[in-house]
């Protein structure tokens, strides 16, 4: 196994001299992925329509092309779905990755083509594993196995030969038989979709195991370890996996987590952020001391930013790489080889470094809430929350919601404040009309409270009349122009509205 691991560690170490490449010539390697995207896609149904024959800058590509969003690219989506190639990329495309909805939408399916699955999803998994040997070079991490959490796949509805499901699924339905002697469970068992037998199955599975990496998104690694511990008796994950080096993390905030973690987990374990959503690949932590992101720049993403001011975004404004400024929010715009084009994926970053291009994730370009996955947007919250109103007879005047971070006595779930202009006979009831139709609204957020495992039932906080008028003037913002936050991500903003409400009352 020693040899193994040396060989594995020089090989991913060989890649870091194509990553100083583009360290080194970043907005040349910019250019060149923006030709070689609208080359590929010229004759398809998307370039023909404007005409990316004729495009050779970004100038005009901009002015001809409008920026997108997944309600403005679903009709070519739907096309593919049901088996139509040459629509938006110029090679098959067969792989929908799935994740939370928008307006209209319970669900979006990113389409990932072969090109992104290679060039971008799997570059992006060596870099992350070669850069991690490059800060570590005595790592004995390929002596062991990696434990991947995965979700699951299915076969696009009335299709024989499309598929669709989250991207962590795809990606391991589609490693090459290489990777997969590196990996934990089998596939079998990490593709399942019952979380419960799941949760089983993979402790099963992996207990015995020599495994030296942990991999996925922190909610739900941290249910599994949980549970690992409590299988065997153990209260350290150390004692269970004694060569335990690093867990690679990503889809949603690690900072409500870290203290969670580092009670069961060696202190010798490191911790490594990567940026990957079904859109793409985007950033990887390259420094020790530091969860700053380095921007990946050749994995046939061309970037285009809109500033943000004020937490407004000029949409009129893209910028090119070569002009962000430091400590600046941009939302971020792509164009893919998964064919999606001008796309805003929603979220907001701010840079950190211009050499090389560094950034932290910022937030997103709405109201959410993504402590644990579950990606619930304004969008699901203000429809949700008619339906419980309709159903109940009952009237909001304002509200907000936060997550409930796990405690020593209490799981994790949201607690929606609200203050009624007229409440409902049953607050109760209310409760469950509200969970009910964000789980029929938000696949994401119904995952997650998949029979109780990971978000439990949402907490209702009456609030007395007067609590947001009296908290908003306390913080001298009253008038128009000042809203209540309806979802914030962290508790920061429920927490001042539950003080000032318990100084009121």
């Amino acid at each position: 196994m020693a040899i193994i691991n040396s060989i594995a560690s020089w090989f991913m170490k060989k890649r870091i001299h194509q990553i100083d490449l583009f360290l080194k010539y970043p907005h040349e390697v910019q250019r060149e992925t923006f030709n070689k995207l609208l080359k590929n896609a010229t004759n398809t149904y998307w370039g023909r329509k404007y005409g990316y024959k004729d495009i050779d800058n970004i100038i005009t590509y901009r002015e001809r092309v409008p920026l997108q969003d997944y309600d403005s690219l679903k009709p070519y989506i739907d096309r593919m779905r049901k088996g139509e190639q040459q629509v938006l990329w110029n090679t098959e495309v067969k792989w929908f990755a799935k994740s939370s909805g928008t307006t209209n939408d319970k669900s979006k399916f990113i389409p990932v083509s072969p090109e992104s699955l290679e060039e971008c999803h799997f570059k992006g998994g060596k870099d992350m594993l070669s850069i991690y040997c490059t800060n570590f070079p005595d790592t004995q991490l390929f002596t062991g196995k990696s434990l991947t959490l995965a979700g699951s796949l299915r076969k696009t509805e009335g299709q024989n030969t499309v598929f669709d499901g989250d991207l962590s699924a795809v990606i391991v339905q589609n490693l090459p038989l290489l990777a997969e002697f590196a990996r934990t469970p089998s596939p079998e068992i990490t593709l399942m979709d019952d979380w419960h037998m799941k949760i089983e199955k993979l402790a099963e599975a992996t207990i015995s195991e020599n495994v030296t990496s942990i991999l996925g998104v922190p909610s739900w690694m941290l249910l599994l370890l949980k549970y690992i511990l409590q299988k065997t008796n153990k209260k350290n994950i150390g004692e269970v996996w004694p060569n335990l080096e690093v867990f690679f993390h990503g889809g949603i905030n690690f900072n409500p987590y870290v203290k969670s973690f580092k009670s069961i987990i060696p202190d010798n374990v490191f911790y490594f952020e990567t940026y990957n959503a079904s859109e793409g690949f985007f950033g990887i932590q390259d420094q020790i001391d530091s969860t700053d992101l380095l921007l990946m720049l050749d994995y046939g993403i061309y970037y285009e930013f809109i500033p943000f001011h004020h937490n407004h975004p000029e949409y009129n404004k893209t910028c090119t790489l070569e002009e962000v400024e430091l400590n600046k929010d941009y939302a971020l715009v792509i164009s893919t080889n998964g064919g999606l084009w001008r796309y805003q994926i929603g979220d907001t970053i701010r840079f950190t470094s211009l050499t090389p291009y560094r950034f932290k994730i910022i937030g997103r370009t709405k109201h959410f809430i993504n402590a644990f996955g579950e990606e619930l947007m304004i969008d699901n919250a203000e429809q949700a929350l008619v339906v419980a109103c309709e159903k109940t007879n009952a009237s909001i005047t304002e509200y907000t919601a936060a997550p409930v971070f796990w405690g020593d006595k209490e799981s994790a779930s949201h607690q929606w404040l609200i203050e009624f202009e007229k409440e409902p006979d049953d607050i109760n009831f209310f409760g469950e009309l509200l969970d009910n139709a964000l789980k029929n609204l938000n696949s994401d957020y119904e995952a997650k409270r998949y029979g109780d495992l990971l978000l439990k039932h949402p907490q209702i906080t009456l609030a007395p009349k007067g609590t947001f008028f009296n908290w908003l003037k306390k913080k001298n913002k009253l008038g128009g122009q000042f809203k209540v936050p309806r979802l914030s991500n962290d508790r920061h903003v429920m927490e001042e509205v539950l003080k000032s409400m318990n100084e009121n009352s």
